[in-house]
């Protein structure tokens, strides 16, 4: 089986696992850090804003099953678009929107869909959501992985702190995934 990766980041990784978790053709959602100067970082090194580093997920996904596009489409369900430093209460650059690219189709894929997504005007601010070039990504401890299953009542505050309201409001409907 041919597989191939995508790393996103929007805000509180714990946040981003569960909903690429859920989708078929998604073999592994990691959470982890990328996008910084330091080398294999801690949680506690990301969270003092000095590494340069963001919360991302690394999906490695079955492109038979589940397309790049479909994964964009579902990132951009998981966040606000408009909002560059942080998400919801989580604010700071190690929780600001990033899609990573692996690849010019990946980029012109991503490219797109943010394009479709300014000119859709569904948000009153532009999309500010960056698309980057991968950089190292360096998983996470154990105890940061699949939060939302191991951890479901501290998932839930975290949920409650503005992604599920907006999520709610601006995103009525869940994106088709074939």
């Amino acid at each position: 089986m041919k597989t191939e990766t995508a790393i996103f980041a929007g805000g509180c990784f714990w946040c981003m696992v569960a909903p690429f978790d859920r989708q078929p053709g998604i073999i592994s959602v990691v959470s982890g850090f990328t996008g910084g100067h330091t080398v294999n970082p801690t949680y506690e090194q990301v969270k003092t804003h000095t590494t340069g580093h963001t919360e991302a997920v690394k999906i490695t996904f079955d492109p038979q099953k589940i397309s790049y596009a479909d994964l964009v489409e579902i990132y951009w369900h998981q966040t606000d678009p408009t909002d560059a430093m942080g998400q919801f209460q989580d604010r700071g650059d190690n929780y600001r929107p990033v899609i990573f690219v692996n690849d010019d189709e990946q980029r012109q894929i991503a490219t797109a869909s943010k394009a479709r997504l300014q000119a859709s005007e569904q948000f009153e601010a532009p999309i500010v959501t960056k698309i980057s070039d991968v950089q190292p990504f360096y998983p996470a401890a154990a105890e940061h992985q699949r939060f939302y299953r191991n951890n479901p009542v501290v998932y839930a505050a975290q949920e409650a702190g503005g992604r599920a309201d907006f999520i709610a409001e601006h995103w009525q409907t869940a994106p088709k995934v074939d």
